[in-house]
C-alpha cells in the first residue's frame, strides 16, 4: 500500500480482505492470494528496473503489470468511498474533507445487503438483519455459524409442525420465518466482513433446500398424525420447485457468455418490453414479487402453517409457484426466439453436465455420432421421451413390464438428445425437461404402488438426487465444472436410475410392499455416495472461495 494513501477503511477492506480473488486492488493498494504470487514477483522486478521510474502509485504500476502477465486483478466498486493517492497538498486536502463526508459503516452496513432482492426480504427482513450481522461481526460469529443455526432453527420448525398440533403449527410458523431472518443475516455478515470461503459456499448451495424440504415432510407427518395423507402434494412441492429452478441455472449458464446474432439483448421485444417496465418502479416489485421468491414464498408458508392446514399450505404453494415457474419460463423463451444467440463451447458442455446422462445415454450418444445420425433437435426428442415416459407411467399399472419398455425408449432418445452440443436456442430446457420426468416417473411409482411408506420413500429419493443436481449446479457456478464423472455412472444418471426404478417394480409387483424398501435403498445409496463426494469437494482447498447470492427466482 502507497504511504501517501488517503482513503476508507472499508475500501481497503474491499481491496486486501476478500478471499474470492487472486489479486485486488484499488487507487494506491494492491493485495494477493498465492495463485497470484509469481505474477507479482515478476511485477516487482519490472518495476525495480525500467519501469521504476513510471508515472503513478507504485501500487497502481505493480496492479497494471500484474494484469498484463495475464492475472485478472479484481478491482471493487467503491461507490461514494474514497480510494487515492493525493499528488500534492491541495489534493490531500481535498481527500480528507470527501473522507469524512462520507460514513464509511453506514456503506458497509448498506452494501451488506444485496442490491437485488425479493418485496418482502428487502423491505420486512434486511432493515434490521443487516443490524444482527454486524451484531454478530462484532462478537466473532461467523456466517457459517449463522448459517447452521439457520439450520437448525428450520430443523426444529419442522419437528413442531411434525406434531400435528395447532401449537406446533403455530410455532413452526414462527420458527421459518426466524430461520429465514437467519439465512439472510448469514449472506449479509458475509458481505459485511468479507468472509467468504469453501465450506460457506457448501452450506449456503444446500442448507436452503434442506431447510424448506425438511418442512415439507415435518407437514406432511403433521398431517398423517391427522389422517390427512399430503405426502404426494409435499413430493410435487418439492419436484415443481425443483424443476424451476434448474430452468433458472440453465438459462443463466446458456447465456451468460452468449453473444447476439446481429442485435444487442436490448434490440429483442421482449427485452425491450422489460426495460420500459422497469422505468414505473411498482412494476419492479410486482414482477419479483409473483414469481414467489424464497422471501414471499417462506413468509407465505409459515403464515399458512400457522392458520391453516398443511394440505392448504401445499396447495397454495403448488399454485403459486406454479405460476411463478411459467411467468418466468414464458418470459426465457420468448427472449430465446426473439432474441437469437451464439451458444459458447462452455456453455454447451455446462448444459451436458446439467443434464446428468449417464452411461446407457452416453452410450446411445456414441453409437449415433458413429452412424453419422443426425439430430432433429435436443428439446423436442427430450420433450418427446419424457412425454412418452411420463404417460407409460400413467396408463400402465404397477409393476407392468410395458413401463420397463418405456424407459427404455426414454434412455435411448435421452441419448439421441445429447448427441450434438446443446447450442440450439432453446437447448437450455433439455436439463429441466430430463428432471421433470425422473422425478414425475418416481412420484407416479409410488402412488400406483399403493402401500405404506412408498411416498416418504419417493420424498427421500428425490431429495437425495436433487441434491446432486444442484450440487452440480453451484460447481459449475464456482468454475470448476461438474462432479467427476465416475460419480455420474455410479449413480446411473438420470435415464439409469429410471430404468432401474421400473425394472424393480416389475420385479416386485407381486410384491408391492417390498417397493418402498426398493426405494429407500436407492435413496441411501445416492445419497451416500453424493454426499460423501460432495463433503470431500467443498472442503478442499480446491473448491471455489464464492458466496451465493441466493436463488434467482
Amino acid at each position: 500500500m502507497d504511504s501517501a494513501f488517503v482513503g476508507h477503511v472499508h475500501a481497503l477492506r474491499l481491496a486486501l480482505t476478500d478471499p474470492r480473488f487472486d489479486a485486488c486492488a484499488v487507487t494506491g493498494a494492491l493485495a494477493v492470494l498465492p495463485g497470484a504470487r509469481d505474477a507479482l514477483d515478476k511485477a516487482a522486478a519490472l518495476a525495480t528496473g525500467a519501469a521504476a521510474d513510471g508515472a503513478g502509485p507504485y501500487a497502481d504500476r505493480l496492479a497494471a503489470s500484474v494484469e498484463a502477465a495475464g492475472t485478472v486483478v479484481q478491482r471493487p466498486e467503491l461507490g461514494t468511498l474514497v480510494a487515492t493517492v493525493p499528488a500534492g497538498p491541495a489534493d490531500r486536502e481535498a481527500a480528507t474533507a470527501a473522507v469524512a463526508a462520507v460514513d464509511d459503516e453506514a456503506v458497509r452496513l448498506r452494501t451488506a445487503v444485496k442490491s437485488r432482492d425479493g418485496f418482502f426480504t428487502t423491505f420486512f427482513i434486511s432493515p434490521y438483519s443487516r443490524y444482527i450481522a454486524r451484531w454478530c461481526a462484532r462478537r466473532g460469529l461467523t456466517p457459517n455459524q449463522v448459517t447452521t443455526a439457520s439450520l437448525i432453527t428450520a430443523l426444529i420448525a419442522a419437528g413442531c409442525a411434525a406434531t400435528g398440533e395447532r401449537w406446533g403449527y403455530v410455532a413452526a410458523g414462527l420458527l421459518l420465518l426466524v430461520s429465514f431472518v437467519l439465512d439472510c443475516t448469514d449472506g449479509q455478515l458475509a458481505r459485511y466482513s468479507l468472509q467468504y470461503s469453501t465450506m460457506g459456499a457448501w452450506l449456503d448451495a444446500t442448507f436452503d433446500r434442506a431447510k424448506e424440504y425438511s418442512f415439507y415432510a415435518g407437514l406432511a407427518l403433521g398431517a398423517a398424525r391427522n389422517g390427512d395423507d399430503v405426502w404426494a402434494l409435499a413430493v410435487g412441492a418439492m419436484i415443481l420447485m425443483t424443476c424451476r429452478h434448474v430452468v433458472d441455472f440453465s438459462f443463466n449458464e446458456a447465456n451468460h457468455d452468449a453473444t447476439a446474432a446481429g442485435a444487442s439483448p436490448s434490440g429483442s421485444p421482449t427485452a425491450a418490453l422489460s426495460a420500459k417496465l422497469d422505468s414505473v418502479g411498482w412494476t419492479v416489485w410486482v414482477r419479483r414479487m409473483i414469481i414467489l421468491p424464497i422471501g414471499e414464498r417462506w413468509a407465505m408458508i409459515a403464515v399458512l402453517t400457522a392458520l391453516t392446514t398443511p394440505r392448504i399450505v401445499f396447495y397454495a404453494l403448488l399454485v403459486g409457484c406454479a405460476f411463478g415457474a411459467l411467468y418466468t419460463t414464458a418470459g426465457r423463451v420468448l427472449r430465446s426466439l426473439t432474441r437469437r444467440a451464439t451458444r459458447t463451447d462452455r456453455a454447451a458442455r455446462a448444459l451436458y453436465d446439467l443434464t446428468d446422462s449417464g452411461p446407457v445415454a452416453e452410450l446411445v450418444a456414441q453409437a449415433l455420432i458413429l452412424l453419422r445420425a443426425s439430430s432433429p433437435g435436443a428439446l423436442g426428442i427430450a420433450v418427446l421421451a419424457s412425454a412418452q415416459l411420463i404417460y407409460g407411467a400413467t396408463q400402465a399399472s404397477f409393476g407392468s413390464w410395458g413401463m420397463v419398455v418405456a424407459a427404455g425408449i426414454y434412455a435411448f432418445f435421452a441419448g439421441g438428445a445429447v448427441m450434438a452440443p446443446l447450442k440450439g436456442a432453446l437447448d437450455w430446457l433439455v436439463p429441466p425437461v430430463f428432471r421433470a420426468a425422473e422425478y414425475t416417473t418416481v412420484l407416479i411409482l409410488a402412488v400406483k404402488a399403493d402401500v405404506p411408506g412408498a411416498l416418504p420413500a419417493a420424498f427421500g429419493l428425490i431429495a437425495a438426487v436433487a441434491y446432486h443436481h444442484y450440487d452440480t449446479v453451484y460447481r459449475i457456478r464456482g468454475g470448476t465444472g461438474a462432479p467427476p464423472h465416475w460419480l455420474v455412472r455410479t449413480i446411473g444418471g438420470h435415464e439409469g436410475r429410471v430404468l432401474l426404478l421400473t425394472v424393480l417394480a416389475a420385479v416386485l409387483a407381486s410384491r408391492e410392499a417390498d417397493f418402498p424398501v426398493a426405494l429407500t435403498a436407492a435413496a441411501v445409496f445416492v445419497a451416500l455416495v453424493v454426499l460423501v463426494e460432495s463433503i470431500r469437494f467443498w472442503v478442499s482447498s480446491g473448491a471455489p472461495a464464492v458466496h451465493d447470492e441466493g436463488e434467482p427466482a
